[in-house]
């Protein structure tokens, strides 16, 4: 592995390197350690802080300029592009829905549902997650175990700043339909996302329970449930609302997820 990433670290400092077979020869192991699990872009520590592999990120930025395009026919659908999709889902005992669609160099776990979305290169998908109809993971999203993103969710992808931490979803989470999460913000686990909410590295995320409101960025914390909510902000032409999080409470501990679930949908009233 060692040679692994000094191989990768050289060819991203001088490019030139791409051009020889035993670069390019690493860079695709690399790809097929993460197709298979056996490497992530980032991965949690007991400690609870996600450690970011910023190699194996490298590696990802540098599969595309050494791989050509190719015509990918599946019968009577054609795409022309230079990254294979995944293969052998029977085998990985993982459950695709027409017209769900994974890249070579994503890892989807065993027990795993893709309705019809799209997951891209570098990410990680757990074990019972459902990326649901039209959701997209982007390129080096990590998402917990048993996670559901709804439908039309979007996880952003993050290659570049190659010092970002990808978007991350913790185990246990609900995404609720067409909310968006990128630049590397992390959903910490059992959280409940309701439906529309966007945040980005720079949203406010406002915890409204206490009497005073605390306000936060980039991470939400374990098992809250998370309202779209505005905020007045002052600009040269006047006042006007700006898009925020609302943290309107928590989730209960509960051996029992699935219904620790519904009851914070129902006791919150929270759209999903």
């Amino acid at each position: 592995m060692n040679e692994l990433r000094s191989t990768i670290e050289s060819a991203w400092d001088n490019r030139d390197l791409l051009k020889q077979e035993e670069t390019q020869a690493a860079i695709r192991e690399v790809i097929g350690l993460i197709d298979v699990g056996q490497l992530r872009v980032a991965e949690p520590t007991e400690s609870g802080i996600w450690q970011v592999n910023n190699w194996v990120k490298k590696a990802v930025v540098l599969y595309f300029p050494i791989q050509k395009m190719e015509t990918i026919e599946v019968g009577p659908f054609e795409f022309h592009d230079k990254i294979p999709l995944k293969r052998n889902y029977a085998e990985k005992g993982v459950r695709v829905v027409p017209h769900a669609i994974a890249r070579h160099g994503s890892f989807i776990e065993k027990g795993a549902i893709l309705m019809p979305s799209y997951v891209n290169v570098g990410a990680w998908v757990g074990s019972g997650t459902m990326v649901d109809t039209w959701a997209t993971v982007g390129s080096c999203g990590q998402i917990g175990r048993n996670v559901h993103l709804s439908g039309g969710v979007g996880i952003g992808g993050v290659l570049e700043p190659l010092q970002a931490t990808p978007t991350i979803i913790e185990d246990n989470c609900f995404i609720g339909s067409r909310s968006i999460i990128v630049e590397g913000v992390i959903i910490r686990k059992e959280s409940v996302v309701g439906a529309g909410v966007t945040i980005t590295k720079s949203t406010r995320i406002i915890d409204v329970t206490g009497s005073e409101p605390i306000i936060l960025r980039g991470e939400v914390p374990e098992r809250s449930v998370v309202i779209p909510g505005s905020y007045t902000k002052e600009f040269p032409a006047g006042n006007y609302n700006v898009n925020c999080a609302l943290i309107i409470g928590k989730r209960k501990e509960s051996t029992d997820k699935k219904v620790s679930l519904n009851a914070a949908l129902r006791d919150y009233d929270v759209s999903v």
